[in-house]
């Protein structure tokens, strides 16, 4: 029998491969996972005295959304004005200096802010992009961790690093930065630790450099190498503004697109953060390499970062899914504002047949699962 019944919902969108709209559905859970669904026309479960009945008339019903990008930690520096008005490597430097004073006890309290803000959006899987580990601050990772289980939310974070600072030709202050070694070994021990391998695991752990202008090129090849040695997936920034293609060229010799495949990163195990600025011949690249997009489009217009080609990017195979990013350059996290916000911004840039409601929701339901779907 099952533990809970959702019944009489308007309507139930599945969003599963027939894309099925089930009018006066429900859904029964049972031991915490979806078991069966069914419309009107299907006879509801039989239920016990223990199972929870949730009358959800005139509800819609939508899968759990599935937060791709985040940057918890910002939660401490929310609204902080000096930031408002600067692109994305001025909004950076302006930021480091405070972000440096992290330690596990406010790594916790935000991320059992940002974790249960992200909950009331109906979100019910997140990932996290923890970059910053000033030394001494402890172990971040668990603490953030930790907060999830204390809210029972799915958690999918990464181990994130960085590793070129100022003095080396990079954005960030030389004290937040690590030798690529010591990360890549914290990085080892992190997955090690907390990564759960088992069906609906509550808990796993990808590696992520932050930026192709925040670690060296050395980090990047041996990720990737080492993400494949223990079968765990990828993240990192990338094509997120002109200032962003501009480094690379004037670093590296190269686009953004070409950084990523010669350092190893064009596998279906990636997914990028943002992809504002790819041309055609790269989308199509991006999508034969089978790579995951987080779009995050209130961060993207709050940076004056641009428009991701998400129709495009979608219609050459790309996994799409929807990212709220740090609470420093997004005015909150609620997945179903940035949904809005793809919605308006795809209609804007492409016109208005080309997004649709549909569309969106899928994107940040099914799109958001693919992404995490490969290599767990």
């Amino acid at each position: 029998m099952p533990d809970l019944l959702l019944k009489n919902a308007r309507l139930v969108a599945t969003v599963d491969a027939e894309r099925r709209e089930l009018a006066g559905g429900w859904v029964s859970v049972t031991g915490g996972r979806i078991e069966a669904v069914g419309s009107s026309l299907d006879p509801l479960p039989v239920v016990g005295a223990e199972t929870q009945v949730v009358d959800v008339a005139d509800c819609l019903v939508t899968p759990g959304l599935v937060n791709t990008h985040h940057h918890i930690y910002q939660n401490l520096t929310r609204a902080y004005p000096p930031m408002t008005d600067k692109p994305l490597f001025g909004w950076l430097q302006s930021l480091y200096p405070l972000w440096r004073a992290i330690d596990e006890e406010s790594v916790h309290a935000s991320a059992f802010v940002g974790l249960a803000e992200l909950a009331l959006s109906g979100c019910t899987t997140s990932t996290d992009h923890l970059y910053l580990h000033p030394r001494g601050a402890g172990d971040l990772l668990g603490a953030e961790i930790s907060a999830a289980r204390d809210l029972g939310m799915r958690f999918h974070p990464t181990r994130g690093s960085m590793s070129l600072s100022q003095k080396d030709g990079g954005l960030p202050p030389d004290d937040v930065v690590a030798d690529d070694d010591e990360i890549l070994a914290a990085s080892e021990d992190a997955v090690h630790r907390y990564h759960d391998r088992s069906f609906g695991a509550m808990t796993r752990v990808a590696l992520a450099p932050c930026s192709p202008f925040s670690v060296t090129e050395r980090l990047m090849v041996a990720s990737a190498e080492l993400a494949e040695r223990l079968d765990v997936r990828l993240h990192t920034h990338f094509a997120e503004n002109s200032e962003d293609d501009d480094f690379s060229i004037a670093t590296f010799g190269c686009r953004p697109m070409e950084y990523l495949e010669r350092t190893g990163w064009c596998t279906d195990r990636t997914w990028v953060a943002h992809c504002v600025m790819p041309n055609p011949d790269e989308v199509a690249r991006l999508g034969a390499a089978g790579i995951g997009v987080a779009h995050c489009p209130s961060s993207n217009c709050i940076l004056a970062s641009g428009i991701s080609p998400v129709n495009a990017l979608r219609a050459a195979g790309v996994k799409v899914g929807l990212g709220v990013d740090g609470s420093s350059s997004a005015d909150s996290a609620s997945m179903w504002l940035e949904a809005r916000a793809a919605l308006l911004l795809a209609k804007l840039r492409d016109g208005a047949h080309t997004m649709t409601a549909r569309a969106v929701l899928e994107i940040a339901t099914r799109g958001g699962a693919e992404i995490g779907r490969a290599h767990v």
